[in-house]
């Protein structure tokens, strides 16, 4: 079945083209965008790591290795377009937004789960898939509303062994829905790798049972997930339906900053930094004379501003209103409820109070 599901790739891991066919596309303005932007994704997913360590934020998900899968695919959608992101999607949707209003969700803030850009994208979904049968519903509204909306929904591997996996695949057949169903192959649900998950040879060919499009592409080589998921994205918007997008790749860190990675898997990081989508891309960039002297020097200073800059407004945040935890759930509180703030409100008093 693999061979029906080739591994589509634009550039190799030295960074060598491989599809002339995109030679014209791949423009010097394109490739300065995409380094600068896997650029800043990485430097923001080390800082959140580092401010996690600190107590500055809470636990955190970590997507490191996954940059070109998120960012090339984000630069696909059009201004309208829906986004429906998992809780390791930050790339995908800063990329999406240009917003980092998201990184306050790790500090247990509401606000990080209300985009601020006025771009459609959801709430980071933490529930395993949940978010598959409601992307479905999303583009099929678009569509019966006669929006040329398009609607790309992101989940991991250990998704596709959820039941929300499935039903969304098949409404979204069913009803023609325009939806690309983005999967980040990176290897592992948590602890469970994926050959304990499934005896499918790839995540694609799962696609022929819902009578829609399939595609297997190297997701650390940009250029084949932004081209890739671009052509599915123009399909759905001309009515053409669904697809399937898997994505390989691998994630560096652990699943959290709460888990322990080395309980479950070997520690072979190293053999997958041989296929690093930023050194790929920067080896692209040099052999085609894209490269300044100076020019990444300078993005990585201009992204550390726009980092600390970002995580300074994060912390300049008002304190949140304990009251907020408990008065949103009822129009009048039970008893029960009035208790549990009183008993919460003491709690704290006693604290400042040494």
């Amino acid at each position: 079945m693999a061979e029906q599901f080739p591994l589509i790739q634009v550039i190799d891991q030295d960074g060598k083209l491989l599809d002339d066919s995109y030679k014209e596309e791949i423009t010097r303005e394109l490739c300065e965008k995409f380094l600068k932007q896997l650029k800043l994704m990485r430097a923001l997913d080390e800082k959140m790591v580092n401010m996690q360590r600190q107590g500055r934020i809470g636990t955190y998900p970590l997507f490191g290795g996954q940059e070109a899968a998120q960012v090339g695919s984000a630069y696909a959608l059009e201004e309208n377009d829906w986004m429906f992101p998992t809780y390791r999607d930050h790339a995908a949707a800063i990329t999406f937004t240009n917003s980092f209003n998201l990184i306050a969700n790790w500090n247990g803030r509401v606000e990080g789960n209300i985009d601020d850009s006025g771009k459609k994208v959801l709430p980071p979904s933490v529930p395993i898939a949940t978010q598959l049968p409601i992307s479905a519903g999303i583009a099929m509204a678009s569509a019966y509303k006669g929006e040329q909306e398009v609607t790309i929904c992101y989940f991991g591997d250990g998704a596709t062994s959820e039941g929300d996996f499935h039903e969304g695949m098949n409404f979204a057949s069913v009803f023609n829905a325009p939806v690309v169903f983005f999967n980040q192959n990176n290897q592992y649900a948590i602890s469970v790798p994926i050959w304990k998950q499934m005896k499918s040879e790839t995540i694609a060919q799962k696609a022929i049972a819902y009578g829609m499009e399939g595609k297997r592409i190297d997701g650390n080589d940009i250029f084949a997930v932004y081209f890739e998921t671009k052509k599915a994205v123009d399909k759905a918007r001309k009515g053409d339906g669904p697809t399937l997008i898997e994505a390989v790749t691998w994630r560096y860190g652990a699943h959290t900053t709460a888990d322990d990675p080395t309980k479950y898997r070997e520690d072979d990081n190293e053999k997958h930094r041989l296929n690093d989508p930023i050194n790929r891309l920067e080896k692209f960039m040099n052999d085609a004379g894209f490269l300044s002297d100076g020019w990444i020097e300078t993005i990585e200073s201009e992204n550390e501003s726009i980092i600390e800059a970002a995580v300074k407004e994060f912390e300049s945040m008002e304190k949140p209103n304990i009251d907020d935890i408990y008065d949103h759930m009822f129009e009048v509180n039970p008893w029960t409820i009035e208790e549990q703030k009183a008993a919460f409100k003491a709690f704290f008093a006693r604290r400042a109070n040494g």
